[in-house]
């Protein structure tokens, strides 16, 4: 029981035992990595002041022959004693109280610390870098200023050079290239003199500006070759043309003084002679701009004179076909005023058909007002002809629209002419039909007319009588002469219509009531049928007769109805 009792707590033990070793081995590690942290931030603390700043420093020391030179190394010793004394000292203090919270095991407390830390080694780090390179800047500047200027003079001298070949090409600006190089010249020299009294500060200076000249000095030969060109050749030689051109045109009776040419050119020459003395001074900002635009606006000169001389023939050549068009829209409207008294009584004109012919009329005197003054403009020779010429065509397009409304009203007038002429015309082939539809009646002796014949002969003579009352009436009212024509013309035809139905009717009877007759001996039946049939046809009713005579035929000829289609 005992023994039961031991052997756990044996095992309690052991694993307790383990568990604190674990955490004294993990508290150990962890307490190691912060440790080691703690001896990097150490070491990048002590690179900050290590040899590389000394060095440098030291070096310049031994370069130092001049004021400049003197006070930008007190300046960095200052900046180095800052960073050495206070930056550094206040890291190492901190980098301490990192450490012993380590040691107390304040981890969190560390870690805080160790972050800040990194900050502030990283903002000293940085600062570290800036002097070293500005210290370097000094201690290298021979090396580095004397590749740069064996560069920078190799460039020069192609730039000489080039100049040298094509100096002709500069033009007037040749004396301050000249000057420019010779200031470039100088400024080689101030270098070499800095050099010799390791005047580092100088030369930095001079370096500066000597890359700046040069750069700018080739770009200048690269571009002003074609700014003298457009300034001293092609703009001078487009003045004169222009010039040229503007009085040739102003003698042969172009109006010009809508271009301004005179002033313009004037401008022109004063801005050039700005542009040259602004290159002169090595001043290129938007000079090939400016010059392009004087260029561009001689090329739009150009194509007004040429646009004026086109415009000149076109006017002419326009302004006589207005002038016949509007001579003939003249005499349609005269025509038209002369005729209107017999126009109104004539036909039934209304208020507003005549008001639209007086809108028209005003209309075209202000369309005649505005040629005449056209005409004196280009006989005058006050305008120019390209303005004459849109002008022109604007008069010929309100004269065209009115044209279309004079078109359109005199087509109501003319349409009550035709009309008029149509309703003659239809009275007369009415009257025709009705007088050859009475004599086919009298031609044929008809036996008996239906009464309602008379009547409708009675309506259509009344309608026919009507129409010829409209006719002579004044003025005439088309509406109504239309629906008299329309009237009588349709109980015309309905009488033609109606006399030759009776005709034929009566001829048919007639013609069935013979073809019957051979039967009569032979079939009694036939006999009595058609003596019905005779009867009927004597009292006028020549539709039942018909009926009556085919049906008792067609008992002994089946081909009758057929007989009757044929010759129907």
């Amino acid at each position: 029981m005992k023994n039961n009792f031991i052997f756990p707590m044996i095992i309690f033990l052991l694993a307790f035992i383990s568990i604190i070793i674990i955490l004294i081995v993990i508290q150990n590690k962890r307490k190691k990595k912060y440790k080691h942290t703690i001896e990097e931030l150490d070491y990048e603390k002590n690179k900050l002041i290590g040899v590389p700043i000394l060095s440098e420093l030291s070096k310049v020391r031994e370069l130092v022959k001049t004021e400049d030179l003197k006070r930008k190394l007190n300046e960095w010793d200052e900046t180095f004693k800052e960073i050495k004394e206070d930056k550094i000292d206040n890291l190492t203090d901190l980098i301490t109280d990192a450490d012993f919270m380590i040691d107390k095991r304040d981890y969190k407390g560390a870690m805080k610390k160790i972050a800040y830390i990194e900050i502030l080694l990283e903002t000293i780090k940085k600062k570290t870098e800036t002097l070293l390179e500005e210290v370097k800047v000094i201690t290298k500047s021979e090396e580095r200023n004397r590749s740069i200027v064996t560069k920078l003079k190799a460039i020069y001298r192609e730039s000489e050079n080039k100049y040298e070949r094509t100096k002709k090409d500069y033009g007037p600006l040749q004396e301050s290239i000249e000057s420019y190089l010779k200031k470039i010249d100088l400024s080689f020299k101030k270098f070499e003199s800095f050099m010799d009294k390791n005047d580092y500060v100088s030369v930095e200076k001079i370096v500066v500006k000597l890359e700046k000249d040069i750069n700018t000095l080739k770009e200048y030969l690269e571009k002003t070759p074609d700014l003298v060109l457009i300034s001293t050749l092609m703009i001078p030689n487009k003045i004169e043309e222009t010039k040229t051109l503007y009085f040739r045109m102003q003698r042969d009776g172009f109006p010009l003084d809508y271009l301004n040419i005179e002033y313009n050119i004037k401008e022109i020459e004063e801005k050039v002679n700005t542009i040259v003395e602004k290159m002169k001074s090595f001043e290129l900002e938007n000079t090939d701009v400016e010059l392009k635009t004087m260029l561009e606006y001689f090329n739009t000169i150009f194509n007004s004179f040429e646009k004026e001389r086109e415009s000149k023939d076109i006017f002419r050549e326009n302004i006589k076909k207005l002038k016949k068009k509007l001579e003939g829209v003249n005499k349609i409207i005269y025509d038209i005023y002369l005729q209107m008294d017999d126009i109104k009584s004539t036909y039934d004109l209304s208020e507003n058909e005549i008001g639209k012919f007086n809108i028209i009329s005003k209309s075209l005197e202000k369309i005649n007002e505005d040629y005449k003054v056209l005409y004196e403009h280009g006989k005058g020779k006050t305008f120019a002809y390209s303005k004459l010429v849109e002008e022109l065509d604007g008069l010929g397009n309100r004269l065209t629209r009115l044209q279309d409304d004079l078109d359109y009203q005199l087509k109501s007038i003319t349409s009550m002419k035709d009309d008029e002429y149509r309703a003659k015309e239809q009275l007369n082939m009415i009257q025709n039909l009705l007088v050859q539809s009475k004599n086919k009646l009298k031609d044929y002796k008809i036996p008996v007319i239906p009464n309602s014949y008379y009547i409708e002969l009675e309506e259509a003579g009344e309608a026919i009588r009507e129409i010829i009352k409209e006719l002579a009436k004044k003025p005439i009212v088309i509406k109504i002469l239309n629906i008299r024509v329309d009237t009588a013309r349709d109980l015309v035809f309905k009488i033609f219509n109606k006399t030759n139905d009776i005709v034929k009717s009566v001829i048919t009877c007639e013609k069935l009531i013979v073809y019957g007759n051979r039967y009569r001996t032979t079939y009694k039946e036939i006999d009595d049928a058609l003596n019905e049939a005779e009867e009927l046809f004597r009292k006028g009713k020549y539709k039942q007769s018909m009926d009556v005579s085919i049906k008792a035929i067609s008992n002994v000829d089946n081909t009758v109805i057929a007989k009757f289609e044929l010759e129907k």
